[in-house]
């Protein structure tokens, strides 16, 4: 039977394909969900994409991650580099997390290079552009189905 997994992104992620396409490509928010639910169906994977602007919104999607969701991956966008409460219920969530980035974010302004979500992330990517996405679906087919 598959697995659900939620893919959280953060704010103005929903401009993906319009905002700073030379940082972030052409590929929209739907590309990725296509990409990934087509990589997700082949490691047994359902894939549930969602996307906010509001901090408590995605805090209240992880909450409800524990009781659905058998992992996380997560694009928090800016809220990287702030959001302890992003931090706080991910540490509440019993399954893996993989933290996405499309751009290489060490290479970038230096606020960029601190992450809160890397403290509970068991894995990260950066700067494999929307690939990064597919690859992490991947991954996390890998930690779910090889679990002990």
């Amino acid at each position: 039977m598959p697995k659900t997994i939620y893919i959280l992104n953060g704010p103005n992620l929903n401009l993906l394909g319009k905002r700073e396409p030379e940082i972030y490509g052409h590929d929209t928010l739907a590309d990725v969900e296509a990409q990934c639910a087509a990589a997700g169906a082949v490691v047994g994977l359902v894939i549930e994409m969602m996307q906010s602007n509001h901090e408590g919104q995605i805090v209240d999607w992880i909450h409800t991650a524990r009781d659905v969701a058998a992992g996380i991956i997560i694009n928090p966008a800016a809220l990287t580099h702030y959001s302890i409460a992003v931090l706080d219920a991910l540490n509440a969530f019993d399954g893996p997390v993989i933290e996405v980035h499309i751009s290489q974010v060490h290479k970038r302004e230096s606020f960029r290079h601190r992450s809160y979500v890397s403290l509970r992330a068991d894995a990260v990517m950066a700067g494999f552009g929307v690939h990064g996405y597919v690859l992490a679906t991947q991954h996390m087919g890998h930690l779910i189905n090889d679990a002990p």
